[in-house]
């Protein structure tokens, strides 16, 4: 897999990602942050504080770490399912 289809798949994961159900249209900026994030780290609980403060600094809302942990394990499945680490 490539990187563009890794930050595809992991664009369409984010997309449906709704932590403070506002509708799925309203994280653009953040996506592409974590999308950028993802690139960077490989611990899912690394990816996951900076999945929540990239939420956070954006709507001023914490997410609790469990549901940051959560999908930044399903980030993490596509990443490596793309550098055939799986």
């Amino acid at each position: 897999m490539e990187i563009v289809e890794m930050n595809k798949k992991a664009i369409a994961v984010l997309e449906e990602w709704d932590p403070f159900q506002v509708g799925k249209n309203a994280y653009e900026l953040e996506i592409a942050d974590v999308v950028a994030a993802l690139h960077r780290f490989d611990h899912p609980v690394d990816l996951a504080k900076s999945i929540r403060e990239i939420y956070e600094h954006s709507f001023e809302i914490w997410i609790p770490i469990e549901k940051c942990v959560r999908i930044s394990y399903k980030l993490l499945a596509i990443k490596y399912e793309a550098k055939c680490i799986v």
